[in-house]
């Protein structure tokens, strides 16, 4: 019987790891949520929506194209499943849908490359109907050619920030302005840092600079931001920068700080955790190659940290190459340059994290009166007086008790300002804080699912 190797995930990490398996004279199974590969970074717009490559990824189109070509490529040679989700995972076997029946399939061997979200920092208004994360900003624009308001602002900080609003202009949208809650000083502490990779700085450079020639105010520094709104839509901004207050108005805003981790399938699967401190969250504890704690389990790409696209296709092969060793099988490519480039990608990750800090402090100081979990509707307050009546010091207690990360997002939105707000209040030390205990289903399913009987077996 053949061995089963399941990749999750068709995205940069997910094409390469499918692609040196292939290369090896393997024919993995690829689960991909979308309807088509690339994932999010190089996500493929809708069928008729034709809108030139340059206009969907800018300077990384002869990228996209080479990844979308690569794995058109392979489909042949793998077993491919489009609008397929993970939702589960117990001992050797996954549990997914594909939108009409439920099923499971074992595996031999498993590669996560389940990429990343938004990390999201709550502030008030931040539900008003008009506000997206810097993804879904980007997803609207990407899948269905349309901006998310006749006059956009961005709020918040990291490389997707200025991407984002940078795409947005270049397509026609009215962009009012880019809040940046970091400073001039974090990047000049991070450039040393950043300099490993000397390409990307430049180009993140060039975008701002591609913002002040469309006339966008790009404002570092910001502090007590407040997004208005008359629970129809979003009518403007509010807030502060070197103690001034400053408003403008806008009928939509992008927000988010860089990304996190989506880690929920590697906790199902029982793999090890530790603190990473350069994205200062939980994450899989993985060795250079992406071997993670539980044998025949990889992971690669943002899913366990975050490197950017470059860095997740890198991490896809080596996992791959990982996989095959562990099956006395010979990688299709030396591995120790990979692992070279690796180390220059992680030192440019932490210049990235520098440069662009999450902002602890707005967290911390979110009133109470402020939303922060959104899914189950409980204020910062609410939160706060659970956990000191509660005594409550880690946050599944706290989370048992108050609901907050309990919702259908499972802390993805507010579980990076709700450890923030725990450690403030009498809690565990972030660092020392365990991550949030997933459960089945990870993300919310649709009704009316019709079950198969038994699990696949290898054909």
């Amino acid at each position: 019987m053949a061995r089963r190797i399941i990749i999750v995930g068709a995205g940069p990490a997910g094409i390469r790891a499918a692609e040196t398996l292939v290369q090896a004279g393997l024919r993995p199974i690829v689960i991909d949520r979308e309807f088509k590969s690339g994932g999010q970074i190089y996500r493929r717009p809708a069928e008729g929506l034709d809108r030139p490559a340059e206009q969907l990824y800018g300077g990384d189109a002869p990228k996209a194209r080479a990844l979308h070509a690569t794995f058109d490529a392979l489909v042949s040679s793998i077993d491919y499943r489009p609008r397929t989700d993970v939702f589960g995972i117990t001992d050797n076997l996954l549990h997914l849908h594909d939108g009409e029946r439920l099923y499971d399939l074992p595996f031999d061997d498993l590669i996560l490359a389940t990429g990343a979200t938004d990390r999201i920092a709550p502030i008030p208004g931040w539900t008003q109907p008009g506000v997206h994360t810097l993804g879904g900003a980007q997803i609207a624009l990407k899948a269905q050619g349309c901006a998310i308001g006749h006059r956009v602002a961005f709020v918040g900080s990291g490389p997707l920030l200025t991407l984002v609003a940078a795409q947005y202009a270049a397509a026609g949208a009215e962009v009012a302005a880019v809040l940046d809650t970091s400073s001039f000083a974090d990047l000049m502490r991070a450039a040393p840092l950043m300099a490993a990779r000397p390409g990307l700085l430049l180009r993140g450079l060039k975008l701002r600079a591609s913002l002040r020639r469309h006339g966008i105010p790009y404002v570092t520094g910001v502090r007590d931001i407040h997004i208005e709104g008359n629970g129809k839509h979003v009518t403007g901004l509010r807030w502060t920068v070197k103690g001034k207050a400053r408003n403008l108005d806008c009928d939509g805003v992008g927000m988010g700080w860089h990304l996190r981790s989506e880690t929920q399938l590697a906790q199902l699967a029982d793999c090890a955790f530790g603190w990473d401190p350069v994205g200062r969250q939980s994450a899989p504890d993985i060795d250079d190659m992406g071997r993670s704690s539980r044998p025949h389990v990889y992971l690669a790409g943002d899913s366990t940290r975050i490197l950017g696209a470059d860095g997740a296709e890198t991490a896809g092969r080596l996992a791959a190459a990982a996989c095959l060793e562990d099956m006395k099988r010979s990688a299709p490519f030396p591995v120790a340059p990979l692992l070279r480039r690796m180390q220059r990608m992680r030192r440019f990750a932490l210049g990235i994290a520098t440069a662009f800090p999450y902002p602890d402090d707005i967290c911390t100081d979110l009133p109470d009166d402020a939303l922060l979990c959104r899914c189950e509707a409980i204020t910062a307050g609410d939160y706060r007086a659970t956990i000191t009546k509660a005594r409550a010091i880690e946050p599944n207690r706290a989370k048992s008790l108050s609901r907050v990360g309990m919702g259908r997002c499972q802390g993805r939105y507010c579980g990076a300002a709700a450890a923030r707000i725990l450690a403030e209040n009498g809690g565990l030390p972030l660092e020392q804080q365990p991550g949030l205990r997933p459960q089945a289903p990870v993300r919310p399913m649709p009704m009316g699912l019709l079950r198969e009987n038994g699990e696949e077996t290898a054909g």
